[in-house]
């Protein structure tokens, strides 16, 4: 029997499976460092709270949960010098929307260089003028920060 190459498969699963699969590799510390390298997340120890974060905010989303002013449960462990560009001014507040965002940018910059990602956010908040982005979570002048640009 032949099976059908991994990209093919995993290109099904959902992002949930992709979390759990990476968290369930075992005996290769190696092979999760190379995977949380390509993303940009340096090794094994960032990447997984990063994963789950991400399968939170999805969850939340396919099950139309608010997302404004909301305290997100988890806390992504943060990189202390991340390779690639990140914001100068980093949240504090980790349970707040925008935290999770910008690791969200951050992971697609990598994958996507040439995404759209941050001027769809940015067209969303001025249709939406009464959302205020400091209930998100979100400091002044974001939007000029190196990962948003």
């Amino acid at each position: 029997m032949r099976f059908p190459p991994a990209w093919k498969t995993l290109e099904l699963a959902s992002f949930g499976s992709l979390s759990k699969l990476y968290g369930n590799l075992k005996n290769t510390i190696s092979s999760k460092d190379t995977i949380a390298k390509e993303l940009g997340a340096v090794n094994h120890t960032y990447l997984p709270s990063w994963l789950q974060s991400i399968s939170q905010l999805r969850n939340y989303c396919a099950h139309h949960s608010r997302l404004w002013n909301k305290n997100l449960p988890g806390s992504p462990k943060l990189l202390s010098k991340p390779p690639y560009n990140w914001v100068y001014n980093v949240p504090t507040d980790t349970s707040k929307l925008y935290l999770h965002l910008c690791i969200m940018r951050y992971l697609i910059n990598n994958i996507a260089p040439e995404n759209s990602f941050s001027a769809k956010l940015q067209k969303l908040l001025r249709k939406y003028p009464s959302v205020d982005p400091k209930a998100l979570g979100m400091l002044p002048g974001w939007e000029e920060e190196p990962l948003w640009r």
